[in-house]
């Protein structure tokens, strides 16, 4: 499956869309310093004011510049999403490609591993941790990945079982290639467009989960999130500081998932072709 991905992508309406999308939400959090003059958790007597040349978007209950939450919230879901999308993704080959070249009692002890977490709500599953762990980044990244590897992982296996079967594998195993060998040069390096899909996948289910946890009060609350944005501005639902303060954060939210949304559909097609009828139009 040697394909050039970027080139795929690239031709897609979708795909140009989406990483354009993306590019946007990226230079909002790389600039955020540069783009805000204030510090998002500042504090002022100055709370709930509408947007005016000095604070662009108003602000909140306790006097915090909004658009700088805005920009700042930026950088929460795409570290978050891109931590949980490179973890989750790591356990997903570990475990996809080793079961499927190892076989017999791993495989099928890692697939029900596989089917006791994809039963198990992973919301129910991290409002119970966060009874007792503090859900801070690294915290939330690190539950999110434990909880998010076991669909990628069966969907690469299935995908390595069949590559492990093929003549240029089956050569370099004559040729006395073991299995870490095989899968580090041969399956994985096959796996490209799939990888890149469940990274995609990954990243998506981060991100809204970040913004969910935060938005159903689980989290730090000293953390700058979209999703914590919404909550607070939900309170004020009565005053006209919502179409300044909800609806910012529920756009910038619903544009990143967006953009990954096309990237992903963009990426989907190059493992099946017969995608490219559905595209954008």
């Amino acid at each position: 499956m040697h394909i050039d991905i970027k080139a795929e992508i690239k031709r897609s309406r979708a795909g140009r869309i989406g990483i354009a999308l993306l590019l946007l939400i990226i230079a909002f959090a790389i600039l955020a310093p540069l783009l805000s003059g204030y510090d998002p958790g500042q504090q002022s007597t100055d709370s709930l004011l509408p947007p005016s040349t000095s604070h662009w978007l108003g602000t909140n209950h306790v006097g915090q510049d909004i658009w700088s939450q805005l920009l700042y919230g930026a950088r929460t879901s795409l570290l978050v999403g891109f931590g949980v999308g490179i973890i989750s993704l790591v356990l997903s080959i570990i475990f996809g490609v080793s079961s499927a070249l190892i076989g017999g009692l791993c495989d099928n002890i890692v697939m029900r591993i596989v089917d006791a977490f994809i039963i198990v709500p992973m919301v129910v599953v991290v409002i119970l941790i966060a009874a007792y762990v503090k859900p801070d980044i690294p915290a939330l990244i690190i539950i999110l990945s434990a909880l998010s590897w076991q669909g990628g992982a069966r969907v690469i296996r299935a995908q390595a079982l069949s590559l492990k079967e093929r003549g240029h594998i089956n050569a370099a195993r004559a040729c006395g290639g073991g299995r870490p060998y095989i899968a580090w040069r041969h399956i994985i390096p096959d796996l490209g467009p799939i990888l890149l899909v469940e990274f995609i996948y990954g990243v998506r289910r981060a991100v809204f989960m970040e913004a969910g946890l935060a938005f159903l009060g689980i989290g730090d609350p000293m953390l700058v999130s979209w999703g914590e944005m919404m909550r607070d501005a939900m309170k004020f639902s009565y005053l006209d500081v919502w179409q300044w303060w909800l609806i910012p954060a529920g756009v910038m939210l619903s544009l990143t998932i967006i953009g990954l949304t096309f990237v992903s559909h963009a990426a989907e097609t190059v493992i099946d072709p017969r995608l490219k009828g559905a595209e954008v139009a």
